[in-house]
């Protein structure tokens, strides 16, 4: 899990020099063997690229995690499909990620965010709360892949940790039939209440899980959350839950019946509207900014904007490769040039950085979704 304030803390970092690998990873054996060759390989790019301005000893007391890292046997034993590194004299972050990352070592003033950005900001990433009346997981996805997010310790995953001896149906006995993964049909016996003893336990265990979710994943992360479980479900925990970022359509089957992969094709499905609804009304508000004087898709009037601190957002289209740098961070002026390095360096990734560190939001756009067609289009804050 990616906190969504973690790029703007790299931007911030100020201690150089500044260490970023990216690489592929691989998920199984055998493949995942050749992940710590390449992840060696592209540390000694960087020790390489140490020397010429460091002594030894320091260069190697910087790379000191990195090494510490390689000798870690558990971790690359349970890789994803890419891994972002980044390592300062004050700074170690290590990040698997479920998208395939190109190979790529930097040694900057400076950490280089730009592949990390693009996943972060893509509007596409959601979370899904997969729901019974008797336990909850939850995952973190995209139109693409679907994995589990492991819970903090803290957190109760089934309702026999969250209520423990105040459990009211330990008073009831059942006779169940059916049911998949915890979701069972009952007839119960008991003393009678306005409100069967069972959903007064659901209605607490979903109050309790909507409150975890809230606060440790969907506040610091700021992701769209989707609920799969059954029908009757729905209701009641949309009714106990406060979290402004639940969406109204999800998922109505029992979740704990489906593999991955099918659980991934329908929480893209219910994710998929409210996905083109978000990418329409950035596309709306940018055309209305621009209509009004107050939006802008020239990189030469957005460079200024961005040194002045007048963008609210920028649109960025994916992949999109402008060849031109900022020259003059004072008064924004922008020169084009070929870059040696395209991945590296160009316009839209200082652009980025730019509009962030000035409390700006950016968000990556596909090709097919951009309101503009020179790959960037910036919305003004005055």
């Amino acid at each position: 899990m990616i906190p969504a304030n973690l790029i703007q803390e790299l931007l911030n970092v100020k201690n150089a020099p500044c260490v970023s690998l990216y690489m592929p990873t691989h998920r199984n054996h055998p493949d995942n063997q050749q992940d710590l060759v390449r992840f060696k390989n592209l540390v000694k790019e960087a020790e390489q690229s140490l020397l010429q301005k460091y002594t030894t000893e320091e260069t190697s007391d910087l790379l000191a995690p990195l090494e510490a890292l390689a000798q870690n046997t558990h971790f690359w034993n349970h890789t994803l499909d890419g891994l972002a590194v980044f390592c300062s004299p004050d700074t170690f972050e290590k990040l698997k990620l479920s998208v395939n990352l190109d190979a790529l070592s930097i040694v900057a003033d400076s950490f280089h965010t730009k592949p990390i950005r693009n996943y972060l900001q893509s509007v596409d990433r959601f979370h899904l709360l997969a729901l019974s009346r008797h336990e909850f997981k939850l995952f973190e996805g995209n139109r693409h892949s679907l994995e589990e997010v492991a819970l903090k310790s803290d957190i109760p995953s089934t309702i026999e940790d969250a209520l423990g001896d105040e459990l009211t149906n330990e008073h009831l006995t059942s006779a169940s039939y059916g049911g998949v993964g915890g979701e069972s049909n009952a007839m119960h016996h008991g003393h009678g209440s306005k409100k069967d003893e069972v959903d007064i336990d659901a209605e607490r265990f979903f109050r309790i899980v909507s409150d975890n979710i809230e606060t440790h994943y969907s506040k610091p992360y700021k992701l769209p959350l989707i609920l799969a479980t059954l029908p009757e479900h729905h209701h009641l925990f949309h009714e106990v839950s406060k979290n402004p970022h639940l969406q109204t359509d999800g998922v109505k089957i029992n979740p704990f019946a489906l593999d991955k992969e099918e659980l991934a094709k329908l929480a893209w499905e219910a994710m998929e509207p409210g996905y083109h609804a978000i990418l329409k009304a950035h596309g709306e508000r940018f055309s209305q900014a621009r209509a009004e004087g107050k939006g802008s898709d020239d990189y030469k009037e957005l460079a200024v904007a961005a040194i002045e601190g007048r963008i609210d957002t920028l649109l960025v289209e994916v992949d999109k490769i402008i060849e031109a740098r900022i020259t003059n961070l004072t008064t924004g002026n922008t020169q084009k040039k070929d870059l040696d390095n395209p991945r590296v360096d160009d316009l839209t990734d200082d652009m980025s950085e730019l509009v962030m560190k000035m409390g700006g939001k950016v968000v990556i756009v596909p090709a097919e979704k951009m309101p503009t067609d020179t790959g960037l289009a910036g919305i003004y804050r005055y």
